[in-house]
């Protein structure tokens, strides 16, 4: 699908001519952490257990990090911004589920999504669907089921599939209290623009498409400027989260955990509180998650752990109470956080 240079079929972003990072010295800064960590151990001794966990960690993180910035390249190049919004401004609840899986295809921490849903939310998409593609895109995206996989096997499909449904009846409460009007509703619809069916415009776009050396080599540029902002988002935070979960192998006994993070209510309670302490990326609170479970064996705990940082993060509250209202940045806490933590007592009885 060829992007237009301007109209109504344009694709999500033209592809400039060099990328704008805003994060690189944070990046730099981790990166070189990581470096001196891995390096240490050949001169201090004492430092080896955490050099040797990093070097595991780092080992699960990268292949699954590289794959998912290629796929959000591929869809910050093809797939334009006004498919999203036809499918998010419905009031049924196909536009949740429609929410929920886009959510899921983005490929977004919860930090770098929050720009993404603001924006469409001022180009029509309701509330409900905001709210349920806020929770389902760190939650639940493409590049953390893959990293969830490789820490926890099969077991991340409790992850992947708990976070979808957590995302799913949120939205759904918040399309319930949208329709009385006890949550605010998106004054930004309009439902005018891109009347005609995306299928037609995909194959008018697939028609259109000249596959010469010049489109491919700009087509390949855009992939990598989109997988390069991708990083710039969330690498510094991947980076962060597997130091920290490597300090915590190398340096808090096992014992500890089990004591206090163990598969009971206080536990549980103690693990809902770090999580919203802690309120780093998901992809960054992934291997800190394994490491919970690595030590205490409580799956529950380590569930909790990763997604209650989302549902309780204080800069994703504050932006929906200057976007979209004080009523539906209250409400998603008080919504989201419970159904976390039954879904958490519900694993530790099973697992």
């Amino acid at each position: 699908m060829e992007p237009h240079a301007s109209g109504a079929h344009d694709c999500c972003h033209p592809a400039p001519a060099a990328p704008a990072f805003k994060n690189t010295r944070k990046t730099l800064f981790m990166v070189l952490t990581a470096a001196v960590i891995l390096i240490a151990p050949a001169f201090v001794d004492t430092l080896r257990p955490l050099g040797h966990h990093l070097a595991q960690y780092l080992k699960m993180i990268v292949p699954a990090v590289a794959v998912g910035l290629l796929i959000g390249g591929l869809i910050d190049r093809f797939v334009p911004h006004w498919y999203v919004e036809r499918l998010m401004a419905g009031t049924q609840k196909r536009s949740i589920v429609r929410s929920v899986l886009i959510g899921f295809f983005m490929s977004a921490c919860c930090h770098g999504v929050l720009a993404v849903a603001m924006e469409l939310y001022r180009k029509g998409a309701s509330t409900a669907s905001v709210i349920a593609f806020l929770l389902a895109s760190p939650w639940a995206n493409l590049p953390l089921t893959v990293l969830l996989f490789g820490f926890f096997g099969a077991k991340a499909f409790v992850f992947v599939g708990g976070a979808l449904v957590i995302a799913f009846v949120t939205g759904v409460v918040f399309q319930g209290f949208e329709k009385m009007g006890w949550v605010e509703s998106n004054p930004n619809r309009s439902g005018t623009a891109h009347t005609g069916p995306i299928v037609s415009d995909i194959g008018r776009r697939l028609g259109a498409r000249r596959w010469t050396a010049a489109n491919v080599a700009a087509d390949a540029r855009a992939v990598l400027h989109g997988g390069l902002k991708l990083a710039d988002m969330i690498l510094w935070w991947v980076v962060l989260g597997a130091i920290a979960a490597s300090l915590v192998g190398a340096f808090v006994p096992a014992d500890w955990m089990r004591s206090y993070l163990g598969p009971d209510l206080k536990g549980l309670a103690l693990t809902l509180v770090g999580a919203s302490v802690l309120e780093v990326c998901s992809e960054g609170t992934a291997p800190l998650s394994f490491e919970i479970y690595r030590q205490t064996q409580a799956f529950g705990n380590a569930l909790v752990f990763l997604m209650a940082g989302v549902a309780t993060d204080y800069t994703e509250i504050g932006l929906i109470w200057q976007t979209i209202g004080r009523r539906a940045a209250i409400l998603l806490p008080l919504i989201a956080v419970p159904q976390i933590f039954l879904l958490g007592i519900l694993a530790n009885k099973l697992f």
